[in-house]
């Protein structure tokens, strides 16, 4: 039951760290709380590993760590320090609002989460919330930001969803199988960075509604 109640505090903070990323404007200072954000996620698969006995979720949480907590935040980071738009940095949102809007999905995801039953989660449901909630925060930080560079949060943000999910749901899986995964997460976010990159030195904007105006 200490197991389980360690997952389900740890996993109240990925949803406090998935605010901050949404919320903060200063692009590298994101980097780093996203960083944050993913080493509580690896501290989430040692935990589970530990209560549930899945010796498979060791090796993901040293996968995720090199890649989620070092590479992936380093990269991102870097990337900020090259591509540079003020005005794109001003929100879509104000802070206070993203607060609330992120309340209610966390109710939500709670509430939707209630009727399940499975003898595997009987005990984490809170953490099953927080997984499913973290695909909608992340829609949210896609949808509340201009700078299409700090939208790649929102894909990383359900990306550890994702992850949290199948630590809870499959953490019998073959290892390859979740490494897979995380590795999949870095390849897509190199791809969106060199995309962002030539729209930057195409157009020398980062700003959406600077792309959406063009279009038109």
């Amino acid at each position: 039951m200490n197991g389980e109640i360690v997952i389900n505090n740890l996993a109240g903070l990925l949803i406090v760290t998935s605010l901050m990323v949404i919320g903060v404007n200063k692009p590298r200072v994101v980097a780093m709380l996203y960083s944050l954000q993913s080493f509580v996620l690896v501290l989430t698969f040692v935990a589970i590993a530990n209560t549930v006995d899945a010796p498979q979720l060791y090796h993901w949480s040293i996968t995720a760590f090199i890649t989620k907590v070092i590479a992936l935040p380093a990269l991102l980071y870097y990337a900020f320090s090259k591509m540079y738009d003020a005005d794109a940095n001003k929100p879509v949102i104000h802070f206070a609002w993203l607060v609330i809007i992120g309340g209610v999905i966390t109710l939500l995801s709670f509430l939707a989460v209630e009727s399940v039953q499975l003898p595997l989660v009987a005990h984490l449901k809170p953490a099953l919330a927080v997984s499913l909630g973290h695909f909608f925060l992340g829609l949210l930080c896609i949808v509340s930001q201009r700078n299409i560079l700090k939208q790649l949060f929102g894909y990383c943000l359900m990306e550890n969803g994702s992850s949290l999910t199948l630590a809870l749901l499959a953490n019998k899986a073959p290892g390859l199988v979740e490494i897979g995964v995380t590795i999949d997460a870095v390849f897509a976010v190199i791809f969106m960075i060199i995309l962002v990159r030539q729209i930057y030195t195409k157009l020398h904007t980062l700003d959406a509604q600077q792309l959406t105006t063009l279009k038109g």
